[in-house]
């Protein structure tokens, strides 16, 4: 269950819908464990040169070691550069997540969970 989250300067039109899709493609293509990915994305509307962050959080797994990190920054880099038609700055993150870190879901009776 990866989380993908992206901070940008406002001024960069990025259709985040799409971004999302082909950011969860890439990482299930590389490893079809991963899961559905949380992602969120927070334009910034003071900045002082344009730019985006991207973080992208994983479970640790036995297989995504080094060179499996390497490969899929590599690639989730390429797809996020597609979806950007104007010049920024460029910053991706891949962390993984300690053994304490608790992942679900809470489901209300009656109640959906929300999927775009």
């Amino acid at each position: 269950m990866p989380h993908v989250e992206i901070k940008y300067s406002n001024n960069l039109k990025i259709d985040m819908l799409s971004l999302f899709d082909s950011i969860e493609k890439a990482i299930n293509e590389k490893d079809d464990s991963a899961g559905e990915c949380k992602s969120r994305a927070y334009p910034c509307f003071e900045y002082k040169y344009s730019h985006v962050l991207v973080n992208i959080a994983l479970l640790t797994k036995a297989h995504r070691d080094k060179v499996f990190t390497q490969d899929l920054s590599e690639k989730i880099e390429k797809t996020i550069k597609t979806h950007l038609h104007q010049s920024a700055y460029f910053s991706l993150n891949i962390e993984y997540s300690s053994s304490y870190y608790t992942t679900n879901t809470h489901i209300v009776k009656g109640d959906k969970l929300e999927v775009l």
